[in-house]
């Protein structure tokens, strides 16, 4: 028997091994992911409850808010070139209010992750921030799990607050001329929420029977920009 021949079925035989062992682990793989799959998804769904929740009291609908979505492509006003998605709270089947993804792209350490939420009178019920890169300490104030002020959390004085109160220039700090507090040392950050907020409620504002009459699952292009200018 040649080397050459011996060569060839030790590299025919390893590669079988090799195969066998790969359709052996992703087999492995895809069977544990058909069974945690389940808890993964509850345990997102928990999470999400959880912040629509610091948003938009439970009580207020009735309605299976998780599954009650529509994705809209509205980069300009919510900032997100993927697409955001919208929950839609009901109660009786009425309209009470828009949860919507939206980011701040000019934070001090980069994008702001958003959720804002607009009730049906086209007021703020709340607003939170989900991912930043903000400085530890200095800027991450504006999310209220590290602002040091639990009692009256920075993201508190966008409750209740609507476009319809003065012109656009009350939707900016106090630096700048405008209604809302910033940490001395972080403006930036601050500018940044209070901009995103303002154009996340008029985009939801503009829109909002739109967004309440889509399809579930629809997917919405940018009919109205709804671009608030602080």
């Amino acid at each position: 028997m040649s080397t050459e021949y011996t060569a060839t079925r030790t590299s025919i035989r390893t590669a079988l091994i090799l195969t066998l062992f790969a359709s052996l682990f992703t087999a492995a793989m895809a069977l544990t992911y058909r069974y945690t799959k389940p808890d993964i998804d509850a345990a997102v769904a928990e999470v999400k409850r959880k912040l629509i929740a610091e948003v938009l009291t439970p009580d207020s609908y009735d309605n299976a808010l998780l599954a009650d979505t529509v994705v809209v492509a509205a980069p300009a006003a919510l900032g997100v070139d993927e697409g955001s998605v919208v929950y839609r709270a009901r109660k009786n089947g009425e309209p009470v209010a828009l949860i919507v993804e939206a980011r701040a792209p000019d934070g001090y350490g980069g994008g702001i992750d958003l959720v804002v939420a607009v009730g049906a009178d086209g007021r703020l019920t709340g607003v939170r921030t989900t991912s930043h890169k903000e400085t530890p300490g200095l800027g991450d104030y504006i999310d209220p799990r590290k602002d040091p002020n639990k009692t009256q959390p920075w993201v508190g004085q966008f409750v209740g607050r609507g476009l319809g109160e003065g012109d656009a220039s009350h939707w900016r700090v106090r630096k700048d001329g405008g209604d809302f507090d910033a940490r001395a040392g972080a403006t930036i950050s601050a500018r940044a929420v209070v901009a995103a907020t303002a154009r996340a409620l008029a985009y939801a504002e503009a829109n909002q029977h739109r967004l309440f009459d889509a399809r579930t699952g629809e997917h919405l292009s940018d009919a109205a920009t709804g671009e608030a200018k602080p």
